[in-house]
C-alpha cells in the first residue's frame, strides 16, 4: 500500500469492478436508492426547492445532460445533481450515519449526495446499471469510511455533510467519468479546495442546511472534468500535510480506518430513516411512539412530558426552546420539542406535519410544546438513547426508553413493508401506484440495465 493515501484510493476506485462487490452490498444499495428516489421525490414539494430549480433551470443540456428529478427537464449533469441532492436533503428523511469497523456508526449524511450524484453522472455516460452500482458503492464506501476516521463532532464547525460528501461524490464522477489513477488523485485535489460549509446552518435552523451536501455533489463534476482535462492538484488530498484530516479533523481523528480492509468490505450509510427529522430527535420519537402503542394517551389529558437526554443533547440545536420562525420546517425537524409533540398529536413524524406555517402552529402540537419539559438526566457517554415520560392529568405516568432506534439495518431495521410504505408515500403525488411499482421493479434489477436511462426516464 502506497504511504500516499489518495494513490491508495485512487487504484482502488479505478480498478474495483462489479463483480467485487458482493451481495450484501448490492442489496443494500438498492434499498438506499429506492428511499432516496421516495425523498428526492417529495422533496420536490418541500420549502425554496421551486426557487433553486427556478434558477438552475437555465443550465439545459439536453444532449449531454442529466434529469431533473420529477421536474420534466435535462440540465447539465452538476446542476442537476445540485437540485436533486437539494430535494433529497430537504425534508432530513434521507439515508443516514456512515457505517464503520464492527458495524458501528458515526454521525453522517451520505446518501442525499451520493444518490443523486451517481444518477447524474451516470445518465450523463449512459451507464449501465452495473457501472452505476460499482461507482455508488465506491462512493458510499470512500465516504463512509472518511466518515469514520474524521472523528466528527455535530457540535463543531464543520458540517461533514459536506467535506466527506464532496470526496465521495467526485469517487462517483470520476469512476463512471473513466479517470485512470493520475486523473482520479488529481481530481481529489482539486475537489479538496471546494470543501467547507458551517454547522450554523443547523444551529440557527435555516433552509442553507440542505446546501452542503448539494453544492458536494455538483462540486464534483468540476473537479472531475477538470482533471480529465489534464489539471493538476495536491499530490495527497486525504493525507497530505495540509490535506483533508489537518484541514478538517482534530484530536478525535484516526486516518488508519481509511484504508483498512479497502476491498473487503463495503460501508454505507446504516440507517434508513422511519421519520422524516434529524437523527438526534429519533430516540425520542420512539420511546414516545411506544407510548402512543401502549397507552394511545389522549392529548388533552396530558399534564407534562419529560424528554430525558445527555447533557451534550441538552446543550445541542435539537433542545433549544421552540420557536417557530420563517424558516419553520427546519425548526420543526430540528426540535425534540416539535417531534414528540407530532408524535404524541399525529402518531407519525413525516414531512406533511411540517410542510406549511399551519401544519408547524398546529393547536395540539402547540398545547403539547408547552407540556414538554428537557432532562439532561443520562450518562454524558450515551449515543442516540433517549427516555421519555408521559404525566396525565389523573397521575398516570407511561414511560419508554429508546436505545437500538428504528431504522439501523443491523440492531434495529425497518421491514421491507415499512420501507415500500415509505416509498409509496414519499412519491405518491408525484407517481401512480403503477408508475411507482415499475420504479420498483427496475430498481430491483439495476444490474440487468443496459443503460442507468431505462431508471431515470422513469423519474422525469
Amino acid at each position: 500500500m502506497s504511504e500516499n493515501m489518495t494513490e491508495t484510493i485512487s487504484a482502488y476506485v479505478v480498478s474495483t469492478k462489479f463483480e467485487d462487490l458482493d451481495d450484501f452490498t448490492v442489496s443494500r444499495l438498492k434499498v438506499r436508492l429506492l428511499d432516496g428516489i421516495g425523498c428526492m421525490a417529495i422533496g420536490t414539494g418541500a420549502p425554496m426547492c421551486d426557487e433553486l430549480f427556478d434558477l438552475v433551470k437555465g443550465y439545459e443540456d439536453r444532449e449531454n445532460g442529466a434529469t431533473a428529478l420529477f421536474r420534466g427537464k435535462k440540465l447539465s449533469a452538476a446542476e442537476a445533481a445540485f437540485i436533486n441532492s437539494f430535494e433529497m436533503r430537504s425534508w432530513d428523511f434521507e439515508a443516514v450515519q456512515c457505517e464503520n469497523k464492527g458495524k458501528l456508526c458515526s454521525a453522517g449524511h451520505i446518501s442525499g449526495t451520493t444518490v443523486p450524484a451517481a444518477l447524474a453522472a451516470a445518465e450523463r455516460v449512459g451507464a449501465s446499471g452495473k457501472d452505476f452500482i460499482t461507482a455508488l458503492a465506491l462512493g458510499d464506501d470512500v465516504t463512509a469510511r472518511l466518515g469514520a476516521s474524521s472523528g466528527f463532532n455535530v457540535y463543531a464547525g464543520w458540517d461533514n455533510t459536506n467535506t466527506i460528501n464532496g470526496l465521495g461524490a467526485t469517487t462517483i464522477v470520476g469512476k463512471l467519468s473513466g479517470l485512470d489513477e493520475k486523473q482520479m488523485r488529481n481530481a481529489y485535489g482539486i475537489d479538496l479546495n471546494t470543501l467547507g460549509s458551517s454547522m450554523d446552518n443547523v444551529n440557527d435552523k435555516t433552509l442553507a442546511f440542505k446546501f452542503p451536501m448539494a453544492f458536494a455533489a455538483r462540486n464534483a463534476f468540476l473537479s472531475v472534468d477538470l482533471a480529465k482535462r489534464g489539471l493538476t492538484a495536491a499530490y495527497d488530498a486525504f493525507g497530505g500535510k495540509k490535506g483533508y484530516f489537518f484541514l478538517f479533523c482534530g484530536d478525535a481523528q484516526k486516518p488508519e480506518l481509511l484504508c483498512e480492509d479497502l476491498g473487503k468490505v463495503f460501508y454505507a450509510d446504516i440507517v434508513i430513516k422511519p421519520w422524516s427529522s434529524c437523527r438526534v430527535t429519533h430516540p425520542y420519537i420512539d420511546a414516545t411512539m411506544e407510548i402512543v402503542k401502549e397507552h394511545n394517551p389522549d392529548p388533552a389529558k396530558i399534564k407534562k412530558i419529560i424528554a430525558h437526554t445527555t447533557p451534550k443533547t441538552a446543550a445541542g440545536f435539537c433542545c433549544t426552546p421552540w420557536e417557530v420562525t420563517e424558516d419553520f420546517q427546519p425548526s420543526a425537524a430540528f426540535s425534540i420539542f416539535f417531534t414528540v409533540a407530532c408524535a404524541l398529536a399525529k402518531h407519525d413524524v413525516r414531512p406533511e406535519h411540517m410542510a406549511s406555517l399551519e401544519a408547524v402552529k398546529d393547536p395540539v402540537i402547540a398545547d403539547l410544546i408547552d407540556k414538554i419539559e428537557i432532562s439532561p438526566s443520562l450518562p454524558p457517554d450515551e449515543y442516540v438513547t433517549g427516555n421519555v415520560e408521559v404525566i396525565m392529568e389523573d397521575g398516570s405516568v407511561y414511560f419508554a426508553r429508546s436505545e437500538n432506534v428504528k431504522g439501523n439495518i443491523y440492531h434495529n431495521p425497518m421491514t421491507e413493508e415499512e420501507i415500500l410504505d415509505k416509498f409509496y408515500k414519499n412519491v405518491a403525488g408525484k407517481l401512480t401506484r403503477e408508475q411507482a411499482d415499475k420504479v420498483i421493479e427496475t430498481v430491483n434489477r439495476l444490474e440487468e440495465l443496459e443503460s442507468i436511462t431505462e431508471l431515470t426516464n422513469l423519474l422525469a
